[in-house]
């Protein structure tokens, strides 16, 4: 059994196909500069017909591997966090790990929205410490294929991405996860839903193609509710870490609605150059984002040994986390 474990690698990817907000704004016949004051998105990237979720996924998970630089034979895990796989059945990431060269590797999907990788990142690092074995976490979406196009409040935030990790063993007890904490509410079950296609709802010959489609019920709500989960989350990672706010050199958070993560941040008292930002040019890609931005975080200025990173997300069910990590 490992003492620790450490982040090692990462990755993402990102579609080719960028759409700026004024072709979202044309069509839906909103003013210029609407979606960006509300959101804080300027641009996103969508997929285009050639585009895979296993796809992209194993570009990120490919990046990630390259830059842990070990062997693809001491992966013993993949988790790929995503809500729109290749199929409804079989899950995706075996898939992935087969086009990865993982040999042997454990491979599942899992379904947790917006907090996938919260999630993921915490069952891959008990993982890493009972077996001293190294995971791959993968979280990747493709929303632009859910999007209503119709429908304001999803049209503009959603945007398709992938971003992975590296997680290995450790010897250094201030390394990996320091603290971690989990939320849920499903009182706020249907905010917002994908309300046909599952069991409860299947597929027929006389379904409402709109009802296979994103919506958010109450984005006012979602607002509050997500603010809330995340802050709570938050402090009770920072506590069970003991460390305070102002001892974070990194905020990652998910990257839902700029003014979302603002307000955790003005909330836990997290200063705003700690927090890491990279909604204004990819958008909203629900679990990929905390991955995406830790990559391109990582890329601008690399992690350095001892510092302290908080990760927090919620999203749809309502489903949300916290982590602290050292580096």
């Amino acid at each position: 059994m490992s003492r620790s474990s450490r982040l090692l690698g990462f990755g993402h990817h990102a579609p080719a196909r960028k759409v700026e907000n004024p072709e979202i704004e044309d069509r839906l016949g909103l003013e210029p500069g609407w979606i960006e004051r509300r959101t804080g998105i300027r641009s996103r990237f969508w997929a285009t017909e050639e585009d895979t979720l296993s796809g992209l996924a194993a570009q990120a998970g490919d990046m990630a591997l390259a830059s842990a630089g070990i062997e693809r034979s001491d992966i013993g895990l993949l988790l790929l966090a995503t809500s729109t796989p290749d199929h409804l059945l079989p899950p995706s990431a075996p898939l992935v790990a087969h086009r990865l060269g993982l040999g042997r590797a454990g491979a599942v999907d899992l379904t947790g929205a917006c907090a996938g990788f919260i999630y993921a990142l915490m069952f891959a690092d008990a993982f890493t410490r009972l077996h001293g074995k190294a995971a791959l976490v993968i979280a990747a979406n493709i929303l632009s294929r859910r999007i209503n196009p119709a429908e304001r409040a999803s049209a503009v935030l959603f945007a398709d991405a992938a971003g992975a990790v590296v997680i290995g063993p450790s010897d250094d007890a201030d390394r990996g996860i320091l603290g971690a904490s989990v939320d849920s509410d499903g009182s706020r079950y249907g905010l917002i839903q994908i309300p046909a296609g599952g069991s409860n709802k299947p597929f027929h010959g006389d379904l409402d193609l709109g009802e296979t489609r994103m919506t958010i019920t109450d984005g006012r709500e979602v607002f509050g509710k997500a603010v809330e989960m995340m802050t709570a989350c938050s402090q009770d990672a920072l506590a069970a870490a003991q460390i305070l706010p102002q001892d974070i050199d990194r905020f990652v958070p998910h990257q839902a609605n700029a003014r979302i993560f603002d307000a955790v941040g003005r909330n836990l008292g997290i200063a705003d150059e700690a927090i890491v930002k990279t909604i204004a040019d990819y958008g909203n890609s629900s679990a990929a984002t905390i991955p995406l931005s830790l990559s391109l975080a990582h890329q601008r200025e690399p992690f350095r040994p001892g510092e302290k990173i908080l990760l927090a997300a919620a999203g749809a069910g309502l489903s949300g986390g916290a982590l602290v990590i050292g580096i």
